[in-house]
Formats: C-alpha cells, sequence, structure tokens
C-alpha cells in the first residue's frame, strides 16, 4: 500500500487557498444540511459553545451563530477564515463567533474542556493519515466537555468517486487536484475511540451526489488509551 507523504497536507492547503480566495461562496451561500441536523442535536444536548472545525469560509458557522450558539471556528486557511470574519460582521453575529488558524495535524489551539461541542463536515476526508486522524480524534476528545458531542461527516466507499481518480495512499483518492479520504464504518469505529459511537448515518449531498456518512459521538469520562495505527 502507498504511504501517504507527509507534504500532502501542505499541498492542499495551497490549493484551498486558491479556492477560497477566488470564489467568496466556494460551497454555497447557504448552511449544509448535516449544521441543520447538528444544530438540533447541540441544542437538544443543552450545549452553548461549539468548535466548528475545518470551517472553511464558514456557511455552517454562521448558521450556528444565528441559531444562539458562540462558535470558535477553525481552519488552514487564512483566506476563508478572513471571508468569515468579513460575512458575519456584515450579518451581525460576529459576537458570537471567534476564529482560529489551525492546523489539524497539530495540538489544538484550545484548553481542555473548552467545548460542549464539536462539527466537523468533510474535514476527516482531507489527505490526513490514520494516526493523524486517531490523533486529531483524540484532541477533540480532549478540547470536549465530558459528555460532549462530536459530530462529523465523511464521504464513504459507496460513493461515485471511490477508486476513480489517482490513488494519494491510504483511502485518499486525489480528484482534480483535491484530496479526497473515503472512509468504511471500520475506520469510523476504530476513531471513535474514547466516545461512545451515538449515530452512523448514510446520507447524499450535492449534484452526484456524494455520499456520506453523519457521524454523532459522545465524549466518555474516563481516561483512555488509544489504539495504535
Amino acid at each position: 500500500m502507498t504511504t501517504v507523504k507527509p507534504e500532502s497536507f501542505d499541498d492542499q492547503k495551497e490549493l484551498w487557498e486558491r479556492s477560497y480566495a477566488g470564489d467568496r461562496e466556494f460551497f454555497g451561500p447557504e448552511e449544509s444540511i448535516p449544521a441543520r441536523w447538528a444544530a438540533e442535536a447541540f441544542r437538544k444536548d443543552g450545549a452553548e459553545r461549539i468548535l466548528d472545525l475545518g470551517c472553511g469560509q464558514g456557511r455552517d458557522t454562521l448558521f450556528f451563530a444565528r441559531r444562539g450558539f458562540f462558535v470558535t471556528a477553525a481552519d488552514y486557511s487564512a483566506a476563508a477564515l478572513k471571508t468569515l470574519s468579513e460575512e458575519a460582521a456584515a450579518r451581525g453575529t460576529a459576537s458570537r463567533i471567534c476564529t482560529a488558524e489551525a492546523d489539524v495535524r497539530k495540538p489544538l489551539p484550545f484548553g481542555d474542556g473548552s467545548f460542549d461541542g464539536c462539527y466537523s463536515h468533510m474535514l476527516f476526508c482531507m489527505a490526513l493519515t490514520l494516526k493523524e486522524l486517531l490523533f486529531l480524534s483524540s484532541e477533540i476528545r480532549r478540547v470536549l466537555v465530558p459528555r460532549g458531542l462530536n459530530i462529523y461527516t465523511v464521504r464513504h466507499k459507496g460513493d461515485v468517486h471511490w477508486k476513480k481518480g489517482t490513488g494519494r495512499g491510504e483511502d485518499i483518492r486525489e480528484l482534480d487536484g483535491y484530496a479526497v479520504r473515503f472512509f468504511d464504518r471500520q475506520t469510523v469505529a476504530l476513531l471513535a475511540t474514547g466516545f461512545s459511537l451515538e449515530e452512523v448515518e448514510e446520507f447524499e449531498e450535492g449534484d452526484l451526489p456524494r455520499k456520506l456518512f453523519y457521524v454523532v459521538e459522545r465524549r466518555l469520562e474516563i481516561p483512555v488509551q488509544g489504539p495504535v495505527a
């Protein structure tokens, strides 16, 4: 099996910077469908402080703020965060949003138990090795309060693009320059170390359509020893 090169994520950063700088609504102006589901789940759970991890230009961040949550939006694209800050100011939601530039391969720049919930839409689909994903999952667990919800989406291997394009190692394919990792349920279960896995649902999004898992997991209170990739 081809090994994912360490520079893969850095190459992708340059691509995303160009994409976001060239189109202020790269993923469209409206919030995503899973953001609506997540907002309802967070509301029912009594969450107030949300981390939108891999927020991009913040279409879901802005939605969460409109729904009354205090949102920390983190991404590794400075161009995306600039657009988000400008949109938040224009829409009157800046008081409920703060931004942070973050590389998810490194420790997240937040204290333990900083958030009631974490949300990420297709962040785990980036050019990240399994080892890096396991580390990211442990960091999400760290910054959540005990029993806090982590909600994320990933494209799965039933998607029409699985095994298309060029292999970049592990389960990552390069499609029109963009690296996409595809998941199966076993990988989702592996990443749930330190969490109780509460929901894994399939859904479709976009014109292809993309086929994804919607994953809901709850942080366990007891210390855990993560798996070795």
